[in-house]
């Protein structure tokens, strides 16, 4: 079970969720929300990896705008945080992630290095904080990341997609592809939002296939 924890972004007070082993973390993992903010589903998440022995830190980018964010997966919810999208901008959210980063490093100084790891629009953060921040990265379904997909990375990356996913068509893939052909791209029998279980698309048999890929892209990044 995580905790609830204070950051200073850029100036902004905001929250996080902090999840840590009872041994000492393998790995920092910053989870990146989707657009429904550090809900019970992103806890769980930096919960899932506290459990296999990774620190895990959730901050809560949209506290700026708004504090203490949680949404749920209707229409209202889908219409409030694109809104909050919107109102934050993508260089606040990396601040938030910066901290979460930073912090991390401080709290585990002898821990491997950090790895960013978003979901939905938090995916398309995990890819600017690889070409922003210099963050190793994983990027599940994140269907914003077009307007940078030529920015060069600097530093290992991950990118999982669903194959009916109807907010990231093939073409969107393909250019990923072409655009980052050192990153790993991995593209699932699955819709938008497959790893999560409170969503209609969620495959558990995917998300699952999709974790282990992540596990080993963390072990050799840190190798």
């Amino acid at each position: 079970m995580g905790e609830r924890i204070a950051l200073d972004a850029a100036g902004a007070r905001i929250g996080g969720w902090l999840a840590v082993p009872e041994e000492t973390p393998r790995g920092s993992i910053v989870v990146i929300q989707e657009i429904f903010g550090v809900n019970a589903h992103i806890r769980s998440v930096a919960d899932r990896f506290a459990a296999l022995g990774y620190a895990a830190l959730a901050p809560a980018l949209f506290d700026p705008v708004e504090p203490g964010v949680e949404l749920g997966y209707d229409a209202a919810g889908i219409a409030k945080g694109r809104e909050l999208v919107g109102a934050l901008g993508f260089d606040r959210a990396l601040d938030g992630v910066k901290a979460a980063a930073d912090f991390l490093r401080q709290r585990f100084p002898d821990v491997a290095a950090v790895t960013a790891i978003g979901y939905c629009w938090g995916g398309s953060i995990a890819f600017l904080s690889n070409t922003r921040l210099g963050l190793p990265a994983v990027s599940y379904y994140g269907a914003r990341s077009m307007p940078f997909i030529h920015e060069p990375l600097r530093a290992p990356m991950l990118f999982h997609f669903g194959e009916r996913d109807g907010s990231i068509p093939a073409t969107d893939i393909a250019v990923t592809r072409a655009a980052q052909p050192a990153a790993q791209v991995c593209v699932w029998p699955a819709g938008h939002g497959f790893n999560c279980d409170l969503r209609a698309d969620y495959e558990p048999e995917v998300a699952a296939k999709a974790l282990a890929v992540t596990l080993d892209f963390l072990a050799g990044t840190w190798a």
